[in-house]
Protein backbone atom coordinates (compact mmCIF):
# COMPACT_ATOMS: atom_id res chain seq x y z
CA UNK A 1 0.00 0.00 0.00
CA UNK A 2 2.99 2.10 0.93
CA UNK A 3 4.20 1.92 -3.07
CA UNK A 4 1.29 2.38 -4.19
CA UNK A 5 0.61 5.67 -1.87
CA UNK A 6 4.53 6.80 -3.40
CA UNK A 7 3.61 5.94 -7.01
CA UNK A 8 0.53 7.98 -6.57
CA UNK A 9 1.48 11.01 -5.19
CA UNK A 10 5.12 11.59 -6.25
CA UNK A 11 5.07 9.18 -9.71
CA UNK A 12 1.93 10.76 -11.47
CA UNK A 13 2.55 14.19 -10.05
CA UNK A 14 6.17 14.03 -11.67
CA UNK A 15 5.35 12.53 -14.73
CA UNK A 16 2.54 15.09 -15.26
CA UNK A 17 4.32 18.08 -14.78
CA UNK A 18 7.21 16.49 -17.14
CA UNK A 19 4.54 15.92 -19.81
CA UNK A 20 2.98 19.09 -19.67
CA UNK A 21 6.64 20.79 -20.08
CA UNK A 22 7.41 18.75 -23.27
CA UNK A 23 3.62 19.66 -24.49
CA UNK A 24 4.63 23.31 -23.90
CA UNK A 25 7.98 22.71 -25.52
CA UNK A 26 6.17 22.17 -28.85
CA UNK A 27 2.64 23.75 -28.63
CA UNK A 28 3.66 26.88 -26.35
CA UNK A 29 2.65 27.68 -23.27
CA UNK A 30 -0.85 29.36 -23.80
CA UNK A 31 -2.11 26.26 -25.85
CA UNK A 32 -1.17 23.83 -23.28
CA UNK A 33 -2.69 25.45 -20.51
CA UNK A 34 -6.04 26.25 -22.95
CA UNK A 35 -5.82 22.03 -23.28
CA UNK A 36 -5.71 21.20 -19.60
CA UNK A 37 -8.24 24.03 -19.15
CA UNK A 38 -10.29 22.31 -21.91
CA UNK A 39 -10.26 18.38 -21.13
CA UNK A 40 -10.86 19.55 -17.07
CA UNK A 41 -14.14 21.51 -18.70
CA UNK A 42 -15.25 18.59 -21.25
CA UNK A 43 -14.56 15.85 -18.05
CA UNK A 44 -16.81 17.82 -15.93
CA UNK A 45 -19.85 18.57 -18.05
CA UNK A 46 -19.38 14.00 -19.24
CA UNK A 47 -18.83 13.73 -15.10
CA UNK A 48 -22.27 16.01 -14.43
CA UNK A 49 -24.67 14.14 -17.26
CA UNK A 50 -23.17 10.35 -16.53
CA UNK A 51 -23.76 11.22 -12.60
CA UNK A 52 -27.52 12.38 -13.49
CA UNK A 53 -27.60 9.34 -15.55
CA UNK A 54 -26.83 6.88 -12.97
CA UNK A 55 -28.60 8.96 -10.53
CA UNK A 56 -31.97 8.27 -12.75
CA UNK A 57 -30.82 4.46 -12.83
CA UNK A 58 -30.56 4.12 -9.26
CA UNK A 59 -33.96 5.72 -8.63
CA UNK A 60 -35.54 3.14 -11.24
CA UNK A 61 -33.73 0.30 -9.57
CA UNK A 62 -35.12 0.86 -6.26
CA UNK A 63 -38.63 1.76 -7.40
CA UNK A 64 -38.68 -1.84 -8.89
CA UNK A 65 -37.34 -3.09 -5.86
CA UNK A 66 -34.04 -3.92 -6.89
CA UNK A 67 -30.84 -3.17 -5.18
CA UNK A 68 -28.90 -1.12 -7.71
CA UNK A 69 -25.08 -2.45 -7.00
CA UNK A 70 -24.31 -1.91 -10.86
CA UNK A 71 -25.47 1.72 -10.88
CA UNK A 72 -23.28 2.51 -7.52
CA UNK A 73 -20.42 0.84 -8.89
CA UNK A 74 -21.33 3.39 -11.98
CA UNK A 75 -21.71 6.36 -9.38
CA UNK A 76 -18.58 5.23 -7.76
CA UNK A 77 -16.33 5.72 -11.12
CA UNK A 78 -18.05 8.68 -12.20
CA UNK A 79 -16.59 10.35 -9.01
CA UNK A 80 -13.42 8.77 -9.03
CA UNK A 81 -13.01 9.98 -12.66
CA UNK A 82 -14.55 13.50 -11.05
CA UNK A 83 -12.08 13.54 -8.48
CA UNK A 84 -9.14 12.72 -11.44
CA UNK A 85 -10.08 15.62 -13.85
CA UNK A 86 -10.15 17.96 -11.21
CA UNK A 87 -6.42 17.27 -10.58
CA UNK A 88 -4.31 18.97 -13.16
CA UNK A 89 -2.72 17.37 -15.86
CA UNK A 90 -2.88 15.06 -19.25
CA UNK A 91 -2.54 12.31 -17.66
CA UNK A 92 -5.08 12.15 -14.97
CA UNK A 93 -7.44 13.90 -17.37
CA UNK A 94 -6.83 11.45 -20.06
CA UNK A 95 -7.63 8.73 -17.02
CA UNK A 96 -10.58 10.23 -15.99
CA UNK A 97 -12.18 10.53 -19.25
CA UNK A 98 -11.54 6.98 -20.31
CA UNK A 99 -13.47 6.44 -16.66
CA UNK A 100 -16.12 8.83 -17.83
CA UNK A 101 -16.83 6.77 -21.07
CA UNK A 102 -19.23 4.13 -20.89
CA UNK A 103 -17.85 1.25 -22.82
CA UNK A 104 -14.41 2.01 -21.16
CA UNK A 105 -16.01 2.47 -17.55
CA UNK A 106 -17.25 -0.52 -18.29
CA UNK A 107 -13.37 -2.01 -18.18
CA UNK A 108 -12.76 -0.29 -14.94
CA UNK A 109 -15.92 -1.93 -13.46
CA UNK A 110 -15.36 -5.29 -14.03
CA UNK A 111 -11.82 -4.72 -12.79
CA UNK A 112 -13.44 -3.51 -9.63
CA UNK A 113 -15.82 -5.60 -8.93
CA UNK A 114 -13.66 -8.70 -9.34
CA UNK A 115 -11.13 -6.67 -6.69
CA UNK A 116 -14.25 -6.39 -4.76
CA UNK A 117 -15.19 -9.71 -4.59
CA UNK A 118 -11.78 -10.73 -3.70
CA UNK A 119 -11.55 -8.28 -0.80
CA UNK A 120 -14.84 -9.21 0.10
CA UNK A 121 -13.63 -13.84 -0.29
CA UNK A 122 -10.61 -12.46 1.80
CA UNK A 123 -12.78 -11.19 4.23
CA UNK A 124 -15.21 -14.29 4.98
CA UNK A 125 -12.15 -16.34 4.83
CA UNK A 126 -10.76 -13.89 8.16
CA UNK A 127 -14.14 -14.40 9.63
CA UNK A 128 -14.63 -17.91 9.69
CA UNK A 129 -11.30 -18.09 10.76
CA UNK A 130 -11.64 -16.27 13.88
Amino acid sequence: MLLKLFLAFTVVPFLELYLLIKIGQYLGAFNTVLIVIGTGFWGAYLAKIQGLRTMIRVREALDRGELPADEMLDALLIFIAGVVLITPGLITDITGLLILLPKTRLMFKRWLRKKLDQWAARNRANIIIS
